[in-house]
Parts: C-alpha cells; structure tokens; sequence
C-alpha cells in the first residue's frame, strides 16, 4: 500500500478534539481502473451531513487540514439543520460547477443523491463515499468505512458479556435503540447487533419488555438524543413501573447519555449500556460504570485512508480496496478498517495514543 499519512501538523490540529469517527462485507476485494489523474492546487469536495456528533466535527477539521497538506484546495460543507438533505444536494452540485476532481461524501440521506452523483459522473468527478455508503446508485467509484456490521456484533457481544457480568445467569430485561431512518449505517449497526442477540431472544434469556424488536420501532429520528431519551422515558413509564431494567443497545455514545440520562431521572439502579465513537464526554461514564462499552473508529485513520485514495487518483492510479459493498445497485469497491471494542479495563491501553482521550483515562 503506498501510504500518504496526514501530517502530523494536521493531527495535532485536530486532535485537540476527540478522535473516534462514526455495511457488511459482501466479497472479495475489487479494484477500480486507474484515470488520468489531476493536477496539484486542484478542487476536492467534503460534504458531511452535520454536526450532532463529534466524529463529523473531528472528520471536517482533519479533511480541511489533510486535503491542503497534500496539496490541493479543500471545499468541506456541512448540510444545514433546518433542511439537510436538499441543502447537501445543492452543495455538492456547487462542488461540481466549481471544478472538483474528487467529492468525498458522507450522506445525511444516502438515497437522496442519486442525480448530483450522476451529475458528478458525467462531469468526471469520483465520488468517495465516506463513512454511510451511497445506495441504489451505480455512480459513486468507492467506499471507505469502519466495518459496520461488525461494530454491530461487537456491541450485541459486549452487552451479553455486561449482562453476564452484572447478574451471573439471566435472564435479562433489555431494550432495544438504532439510530437515524435516513442513515444506512444505522442498519447495518443493528442488524450487526441482533445477528448475537435474537438467538438469546428467540430463546428467552433476553427479553425486550416494551416488544419494540424492529429496526423501524427503534429508530431515533436524527440520531437525535432528545429523541432517544424520549423514547427511554415513554418506555420506562409504560414497561417498567416495578420491572427491572437489566441493559439498553445503545448505537453511539451520544444517545447512550441521553437513555441514561432517562435511567437516572426514573431513579432506576445502573444498567449495562453500548455505545460508540468514543466521545469524550462519555470516557468518564465507562470508567465508573455507567456505559458499559463503546467502540474505537480513530477518524484520523479512516480520513488518512480517504487521503489515500484521493491521492492515488490524483496520479492516474488505482486506489486500494481490500473488499467490496452491495449498495442495492451495485458492488462499490470498498477499503474496511477494523473497530476496537472499549470496556475500562482497556481503555487505556486502546487510548494511549490519543492526546486528548488518554488523559481522561487517568483521572
């Protein structure tokens, strides 16, 4: 692998920030044909979906840094809160007519870009799929993302070995949250997690009290944790007046805070919770018990890797792939890194070094 890291002057700007980013495999690894690749000083686009959690705030810092250090001209956007997904459509037609070479996308709505990327396809823009894969759509050239489906399994496997830690033999009363309709991962997450827990479900060890079992029924609108902890709240009073709470699938660290949040204002006794991202502000909760887990996706090597690509196709070549993705159209091909699960008992070795989420480990 010809690797061009981000420079240490670019990871340092944004590692003042906390440094975790937020599509199962489905074959082997696939290489698309190289291209004529582009000049230095040239345009590449950065549209993210927003800022409600802190991997896309980290993601946009370190692309506007990495993308100048490698010598081109960075366009990063974020979509608006009021109308996201037709703002995110305009931006990247922007991104087109101002010449870019190459887009790198994360979707807020991964169905709702099919004509800018047709567009970008005929203008000979190459479009990276960042993160939330692009679906239904044969116009998007790569992938590159964390393994998704496995960040599903290992929180579904961290909350069976939680709730065997806090009460030895079960069963155990849990529920059940996934995140945002619009986003793909979503899915994948819970799907991931299920594939481990529904055998202990089908067989009564778990037992979901509320019945919201489908992705659908536990959605959270906008990965928005108000909207969890809403939800944990209507669950609380309605399903567990005197019944024992045990533990919560919990997608990210952000909506873990806000069902504990709830857990605690019903003044019910902690619960074995998942998360991920590895957000700051919930290093403290792990280390004294309150979540349970979360899982480790280092933004700064899934943004290298996106440099990567980038700067192989600015010279004419292929960029590496090491697997590929179905997005309903089409085999994306597809560059997976690999999650790390984090419990306190290893988070700080797993953080060591991060400079901003290491020292929360020794307080």
């Amino acid at each position: 692998m010809r690797k061009m890291a981000i420079t240490a002057t670019a990871v340092a700007a944004a590692a003042v920030l906390a440094l975790s980013a937020c599509s199962t495999p489905r074959g082997g690894g696939e290489e698309t044909e190289g291209g004529a690749g582009f000049e230095a000083g040239s345009v590449i686009g950065v549209a993210l979906p927003d800022k409600t959690s802190e991997n896309w705030t980290i993601a946009g810092a370190l692309f506007e840094e990495a993308i100048a250090d490698a010598g081109f001209e960075a366009n990063v956007q974020y979509a608006g809160s009021t109308s996201p997904a037709p703002d995110q459509q305009q931006q990247i037609s922007t991104m087109i007519e101002d010449g870019a070479k190459v887009i790198v996308i994360g979707a807020y709505d991964s169905k709702s870009l099919g004509a800018q990327v047709k567009e970008a396809a005929e203008a000979g823009v190459t479009i990276i799929s960042y993160d939330r894969l692009l679906e239904e759509t044969e116009n998007v050239d790569y992938y590159v993302a964390f393994n998704n489906f496995k960040v599903g399994e290992l929180q579904g496997q961290a909350l069976l070995d939680g709730l065997e830690a806090a009460k030895p033999g079960g069963p155990w009363n849990i529920e059940l949250f996934s995140g945002g309709p619009t986003d793909p991962n979503a899915a994948v997450f819970f799907n991931g997690a299920m594939s481990i827990l529904q055998p202990k479900i089908d067989s009564g060890d778990l037992v979901v009290v509320s019945g919201e079992v489908d992705v659908k029924d536990t959605a959270t609108d906008g990965w928005d944790p108000a909207n969890a902890q809403d939800r944990m709240d209507t669950i609380l009073q309605g399903s567990y007046g005197s019944t024992e709470l045990d533990g919560v699938l919990s997608p990210n660290d952000t909506l873990a805070r806000a069902v504990i949040q709830s857990v605690s204002d019903a003044k019910k006794p902690n619960i074995v919770i998942t998360g991920q991202d590895s957000e700051a502000a919930s290093i403290p909760y792990i280390l004294d018990g309150r979540q349970y887990m979360t899982i480790y996706k280092d933004t700064r090597k899934l943004v290298a890797q996106t440099l990567d690509m980038v700067t192989a196709i600015s010279e004419g070549s292929e960029a590496e792939t090491n697997d590929t993705a179905d997005n309903g159209t089409k085999e994306v091909p597809t560059f997976y890194l690999d999650p790390i699960v984090v419990t306190a008992d290893n988070a700080a070795e797993v953080y060591k070094d991060n400079e901003t989420l290491f020292p929360l480990t020794q307080k």
